[in-house]
């Protein structure tokens, strides 16, 4: 028996000076070393148990900080399977009722009715203090868990890890335009933003391609079954949807309403089929092969961006929320020029209107300007900071065929793709680098262009420029 546990199992129950005293020191002990009061003062192979406890989660919260040092991906990638997650649920809420009986065993073993009547209230209030905090944080830490893992497993895709192609991954990012009146009209989703992001598989520089809803005569791959049903293209001589004004994103109603069996792997991935046609599309348009498509419910964005705080975006010229067509005068709300903090209504309608002079083109701009400023302002502080409203924020906002497998890795190219500037091809007819007729599109040469872009010829030796 030490000479510290000698006085602390057996005190002077006489001398209040002393239980004070050892008061204290058991609290202290039960703060630092949970488990420790007992095996000095109480059961011991009670505590035992608790400082075992104790030592395994240090332990793990270590091995995970030098993995995140060495290898961020991996942690990532362990800490967004599901199975590991639901474990570490339970293990969650396991130590938060171990902690929660050891204080409560603490305060037994404290004997306070021994202490100085002035030390009591306070020896009571700290303990419950330090047990309303550690066992409510284990508690809290399980609850987000849980929310992570119920996230993770509705938004991303169980299958297995995909590989680049010609060193890089494509994705189509669709902003689904889920418009009650539209439902009512049996018109179904329709993608009112389309993009093509394309991703240097090992450096993380990305290009964003806005490809305008007005697009017509879109090929389709020989491999896409859309390519039999339209052979010249899909144009408003051929589809019953595509007109002057809307071609390219009539292309998911067609698909959902007319030839939904086209596509049976939609019914797995939880999506319109649609969103395959759009894929198909995607690639005959700009020659790349998408591999993944990530759709995005533009009210759920709403409920993102207020999560994060709101966005912060230099707006060129002052913008109205408003209808095409609207008299100025008429104009009911206008975003001002200038350094904006815009909450999530404004923001998607800032990315929506198309009441400016060019419609559809600047607002494919203003679109590619609101991803930007979110990617440059999403960071892991505001992220665990409002954890929960983001994830139950992402379950409705976002739906991607990404494999969960390779969360891990996206997540550290991301950061890369953070780290650089964007390029951003906006193809429309005002575009100064390569500007696109979407009424008359050249896409061979698009194609080129875009290769050029994504695969630009290596810098000149110094013996060629000789």
């Amino acid at each position: 028996m030490t000479g510290l546990e000698q006085p602390l199992r057996f005190p002077d129950l006489a001398s209040q000076t002393f239980m004070t005293r050892r008061a204290w020191w058991l609290i202290v002990l039960n703060v630092v070393l949970p488990g420790s009061a007992q095996v000095l003062a109480g059961n011991r192979r009670w505590g035992r148990f608790g400082m075992g406890a104790t030592f395994t989660a240090w332990t793990i919260v270590l091995l995970s900080v030098v993995l995140g040092m060495l290898w961020p991906a991996a942690l990532i990638t362990i800490g967004t399977f599901g199975p590991i997650l639901f474990l570490a649920q339970i293990l969650l809420v396991g130590y938060a009722i171990l902690w929660l009986v050891l204080t409560l065993d603490t305060l037994r073993l404290v004997r306070i009715i021994k202490t100085a009547p002035r030390a009591r209230a306070w020896i009571a209030a700290l303990a419950t203090v330090v047990m309303i905090f550690f066992s409510g944080t284990a508690a809290y830490a399980a609850f987000l868990t849980g929310s992570a893992n119920e996230a993770i497993s509705q938004i991303f895709n169980p299958g297995p890890s995909v590989e680049p192609i010609n060193g890089r991954y494509n994705f189509l990012v669709i902003g689904a335009d889920t418009d009650p009146d539209r439902e009512a009209e049996n018109m179904g989703m329709r993608s009112d933003t389309t993009q093509v992001i394309s991703v240097d598989a090992t450096t993380g520089a990305a290009t964003i391609i806005g490809l305008p809803r007005d697009l017509h005569d879109i090929p389709f791959p020989a491999s896409s079954p859309l390519a039999g049903i339209y052979p010249e293209g899909y144009t408003e001589y051929s589809a019953e949807y595509c007109m002057e004004s809307a071609c390219l994103n009539t292309i998911m109603t067609d698909v959902n309403e007319n030839y939904p069996d086209l596509y049976p792997q939609a019914a797995t991935e939880g999506v319109p089929p649609g969103v395959f046609g759009m894929m198909d599309a995607a690639t005959g348009v700009t020659g790349l092969p998408i591999q993944f498509f990530v759709v995005i419910d533009m009210p759920s964005l709403v409920t993102l961006i207020d999560a994060l705080g709101g966005v912060d975006i230099d707006v060129p010229e002052r913008t109205a929320i408003a209808e095409p067509d609207t008299a100025e005068e008429d104009v009911p709300e206008w975003i001002e020029a200038g350094p904006q903090r815009l909450d999530g209504y404004h923001a998607v309608m800032y990315a929506r209107t198309r009441w400016s002079g060019n419609g559809d083109y600047d607002r494919m701009v203003r679109q590619q300007q609101l991803q930007e400023a979110l990617l440059a302002q999403v960071n892991p502080a505001n992220v665990l900071t409002k954890f929960q409203d983001i994830a139950a924020a992402g379950t409705s906002l976002l739906k991607t065929n990404v494999p969960q497998t390779m969360l891990g890795y996206f997540v550290e190219l991301g950061m890369k793709t953070k780290s650089q500037p964007l390029t951003n091809i906006a193809l429309t007819p005002f575009d100064p680098t390569w500007p696109l007729d979407p009424l008359a599109p050249d896409y061979l040469g698009l194609q080129g262009y875009l290769q050029s872009v994504l695969y630009p010829p290596p810098p000149p030796s110094p013996a060629e420029e000789q």
